[in-house]
């Protein structure tokens, strides 16, 4: 497909390179709804009166509606002022308050980088900073929409825990452990129909990856929403002799860097895989983790979104185009091996 687009047939439905049957209204038709976000904080909030929700006039789209029902007098509609929210946030925070503040990732992560850094994580304030429909899963709204450069931007932000969630019961499993969590943080999460991963509410700790495949040609180390199409190609990789292991680094910063090192002695390439530029990203993460650590002789890849910025069309197709689905994964891994 050129670089150059008509913009009347793309919205038309014209362009068969971005027409995909799997995708309606944006979305991915055979996905399970997982924005529990609202719900599962207006039930942590009936236990701790700490707990509070701000938005920015989108308490509709990360649901934050369920909370605001149950505990309106501690939901805060900033409207269209996401930096004035994400400073509100941290006042808040300074009175004992953990507030969540969740507007679209390419708002909260971009617009809002630098009352990130020096509100919330300069002086430890425990705000929680949400950022939905992250990545390209905005498609038809095109680039101002699009957050392919969160991770990279806030990864550097000292005393900033940087995690993104997989699926509706990961979902959960971060907002619980996030409550008591020292210091500011970023969760990162998907349009709200993401596949499962975790038939169950999991245990997790911030900074320690799980395992959720064992294999010893190719360890593919997936973040966020591409976890499930790594485990999906593992399953396709698997026909063909190809032995993966599959591994969910849900928080960027800090990184696991034992279980990169344990990829890298124990599998024999490494493959990285997420809905974010490459540039600076998980993979960035993890390459800088091996180089300093001395590691040579692996294969090693970074894949997700080139450096570029993403046309405009329906996520699954995207996905698609960018072999970020399961197919695309396994074809990549392919190439790494042969």
């Amino acid at each position: 497909m050129s670089d150059t687009q008509d913009q009347a047939e793309i919205f038309g439905g014209g362009a068969t390179a971005l027409s995909d049957s799997r995708s309606f209204d944006g979305n991915d038709v055979s996905a399970i709804p997982a924005f529990v976000f609202g719900e599962e904080l207006a039930d942590l909030a009936d236990r701790d009166t700490r707990i509070a929700v701000l938005t920015a006039d989108l308490a509709t789209a990360n649901r934050a509606t369920d909370f605001a029902a149950r505990h309106p007098d501690r939901f805060f509609n900033m409207g269209i002022a996401e930096k004035g929210m994400i400073t509100t946030a941290a006042g808040i925070a300074s009175c004992g308050f953990v507030p969540f503040a969740a507007t679209f990732a390419s708002f909260s992560a971009l617009l809002c980088a630098e009352q990130i850094r020096t509100s919330c994580a300069y002086p430890r304030m425990p705000v929680r900073i949400v950022g939905h429909h992250s990545g390209m899963s905005m498609g038809f709204y095109g680039t101002s929409h699009h957050a392919l450069e969160d991770l990279g931007v806030l990864r550097t932000f000292a005393e900033l825990t940087v995690v993104c969630a997989t699926d509706a019961n990961h979902l959960r499993a971060v907002l619980r452990a996030s409550v008591d969590h020292p210091g500011a943080m970023y969760i990162r999460l998907g349009r709200g129909r993401d596949p499962e991963v975790y038939p169950e509410v999991p245990e997790i700790t911030f900074g320690k990856a799980v395992r959720l495949r064992e294999g010893t040609d190719l360890t593919i180390i997936a973040t966020g929403s591409e976890v499930r199409p790594s485990l999906d190609a593992a399953e396709q990789l698997a026909i063909e002799g190809v032995s993966t292991r599959v591994v969910d680094m849900h928080t960027i910063s800090p990184l696991d860097v034992e279980e990169v090192f344990a990829a890298y002695r124990e599998t024999g390439a490494i493959l990285t895989v997420e809905e974010h530029n490459v540039t600076n990203g998980l993979g960035t993460a993890v390459a800088e983790a091996l180089f300093e650590g001395g590691a040579a002789g692996r294969r090693f890849r970074r894949h997700g979104v080139p450096d570029e910025y993403v046309p405009v069309g329906p996520p699954a197709a995207l996905y698609a185009k960018y072999l970020l689905d399961a197919a695309g994964i396994a074809n990549v891994a392919k190439e790494l091996l042969t």
